[in-house]
C-alpha cells in the first residue's frame, strides 16, 4: 500500500479531467489523473469520434450514389463495414496514442484503475491512496435506457451500434435527440430502411422549432420515417428482429432497435454521497464556478448538470484548473455554448432559441431573420439547402444563432464570437465573408439583421 501527494487530483480522463489535467501542470501544479479504462474517455473511445468517422463514410457513399450529377463517373457497390470500422478503429487509436504522448510529454502521472473518493482530498485506487490539495470529479456519463427496457441481444445502445459488422436492413432508433438522429442518418446513408421514435413533438427537440421542422422534411425527403409525440410502451425481441409497440398501439418491426435516449452521470458506487457530496438523481450539484459543496471538491463535465457536450466538459476543465491557480476564470454559461448534430443536414446553434428570447425579453423586443441557403453560392455547389435564423433584442444585441445545413457545424465558430461578445448586427454586418463560401451566408443574415439586406 503506498500513498502519493498532488496538488490535484483528478478522477477520470476523459474530456473535462484531462483538459484540467494539462491546464493545471501549465499553470505550475502537480498533477494525478486517475482513468480505469482508457484516457479520452467516450467521446475519443466511444462517442463524438468514432461517430464522425462513421459519418464521414455515410457522407462517402452519399456522394458516390450522385457523382454522375457531378460529371464523375463512379458505382457504387455498397458498403464494406470492416473496411468502415478498421477506419473507424485507426482514426481513434491515431488520436488515443497522440494523447498519451501529450499527457506524458506534459509530466502528468497517470494512475491505472478505478478511483473512489474515501475523503474530502483523497482517492483509493486499489491498495493506493492518492492525495490531492484539491479533487476534480470528472467521471462521465454512460448510456441511459428506459425503466423497463432491458438492453441485450439486438436492444442496443450506440456503444454496441457502433460495433456492428453487418449494415440492418430496418433499424428503429428511440430519441430524436442527437445520438438519434446522427445514427439514423449513418444508417439511411448505408442503405437501411429507419424509423425514429420520439416521444416529443419534434426531432432535435432542443433545437430551435423552425430548425427541427426543417430536419424533419429533410429527414422526410431522405425517406427516413419518424413517429413524433407517441410514446414508446415495449419491445419484444425473437430471432430475426424486434418488435415495438408504442403507447397509442401502433407496431414498428425492425432488424434492431437502437435505444438513444441520452446519457446518465456516472457517478453510482464512487463514493460522492457517502463523502458528503451533494447530488442530485446522480449528478452533482455545484456552483457556477463548478465548486462542490466539499471545499476544495470540484467536478466538470457530463456529471455536473447541463449540456452534456464534450466541449463543455474540456472548457470546464479548464476553468476548474485556472480557478485553483487563482486566475479568477470567466463562466460561459450553456446558453452560450455551441451545440452540433452532425447528421445530413448538419445543425448547430448556440444563444436563445426565439421562442426563450421572448420568454426572458417580451416577444415585443424579438426580432428576427432568416436567410435560406439557397441564395449561397457555396451551398448550391454542394447540393445542400438549409438555413440561418439569427436571434436579436431590438436596438440590442444578437442572442442567438440557429443553422441547418450541410457543413454548418464549421460556422457556429463565429456564431459563438457573437453571440458571446453581445455583437450588434449593426457592428459586424460591415465585416467581409469570403467569397465563394458558406461563411457569407452568415454575413448575409448579419446585414439583414441589420437592415440592410443585399441578396436576401
Amino acid at each position: 500500500m503506498s500513498e502519493q501527494n498532488f496538488d490535484l487530483v483528478v478522477l477520470g480522463g476523459g474530456s473535462g479531467g484531462y483538459a484540467a489535467a494539462l491546464r493545471a501542470v501549465q499553470l505550475g501544479l502537480t498533477v494525478g489523473l486517475i482513468e480505469k479504462g482508457k484516457l479520452g474517455g467516450t467521446c475519443l473511445h466511444l462517442g463524438c469520434i468514432p461517430t464522425k468517422a462513421l459519418l464521414h463514410s455515410a457522407e462517402v457513399a452519399d456522394v458516390s450514389r450522385d457523382a454522375a450529377k457531378y460529371g464523375v463517373k463512379t458505382q457504387f457497390e455498397g458498403i464494406d463495414m470492416p473496411a468502415v470500422n478498421a477506419f473507424r478503429k485507426s482514426i481513434v487509436a491515431s488520436k488515443f496514442k497522440g494523447l498519451q504522448g501529450l499527457i506524458k510529454s506534459r509530466g502528468i502521472t497517470v494512475i491505472e484503475g478505478e478511483g473512489r473518493l474515501i475523503s474530502p482530498n483523497t482517492v483509493q485506487v486499489g491498495a493506493n491512496t492518492i492525495v490531492g490539495k484539491n479533487i476534480v470529479l470528472a467521471t462521465g456519463s454512460y448510456s441511459r435506457s428506459l425503466p423497463g427496457l432491458a438492453i441485450g441481444g439486438r436492444v442496443m445502445t450506440s456503444e454496441h451500434a457502433l460495433e456492428l459488422e453487418f449494415v440492418p436492413k430496418k433499424v428503429a432508433v428511440l430519441g430524436g435527440g442527437v445520438i438519434g438522429a446522427e445514427f439514423a442518418s449513418v444508417w439511411k446513408s448505408f442503405g437501411a430502411d429507419v424509423t425514429i421514435i420520439e416521444a416529443l413533438p419534434h426531432l432535435v427537440p432542443n433545437e430551435e422549432e423552425s430548425i427541427s421542422k426543417q430536419l424533419e422534411r429533410a429527414f422526410r425527403k431522405r425517406g427516413i420515417e419518424y413517429s413524433l409525440g407517441i410514446r414508446f410502451q415495449s419491445v419484444t425481441q425473437h430471432e430475426n428482429g424486434v418488435v415495438i409497440t408504442l403507447e397509442d398501439g401502433t407496431i414498428i418491426e425492425a432488424e434492431i432497435l437502437l435505444v438513444a435516449v441520452g446519457r446518465g452521470p456516472s457517478t453510482a458506487g464512487l463514493g460522492f454521497e457517502e463523502v458528503g457530496v451533494t447530488m442530485d438523481r446522480g449528478f452533482v450539484l455545484t456552483d457556477e464556478r463548478l465548486a462542490t459543496n466539499i471545499p476544495g471538491v470540484f467536478a466538470v463535465g457530463d456529471i455536473v448538470p447541463g449540456l452534456q457536450l464534450a466541449h463543455r466538459g474540456f472548457q470546464q476543465g479548464i476553468f476548474v484548473a485556472e480557478e485553483i491557480a487563482g486566475l479568477n476564470p470567466i463562466v460561459v454559461n450553456d446558453l452560450n455554448i455551441p451545440k452540433v448534430t452532425y447528421c445530413d443536414p448538419e445543425i448547430a446553434s448556440v444563444g436563445y432559441s426565439e421562442a426563450k428570447a421572448a420568454e426572458k425579453f417580451g416577444a415585443d423586443q424579438i426580432s428576427t431573420v432568416e436567410y435560406n441557403l439557397g441564395g449561397n453560392g457555396k451551398s448550391s455547389i454542394l447540393g445542400t439547402s438549409g438555413s440561418i435564423k439569427l436571434v436579436r433584442v431590438k436596438d440590442g444585441p444578437i442572442l442567438g444563432v440557429h443553422m441547418i445545413g450541410a457543413r454548418v457545424g464549421e460556422l457556429i465558430g463565429e456564431g459563438q464570437l457573437v453571440v458571446n461578445w453581445e455583437a450588434y448586427p449593426e457592428d459586424i454586418a460591415p465585416f467581409l465573408h469570403a467569397h465563394p463560401t458558406q461563411n457569407e451566408a452568415l454575413g448575409e443574415a448579419f446585414l439583414a439583421l441589420a437592415g440592410k439586406p443585399l441578396h436576401a
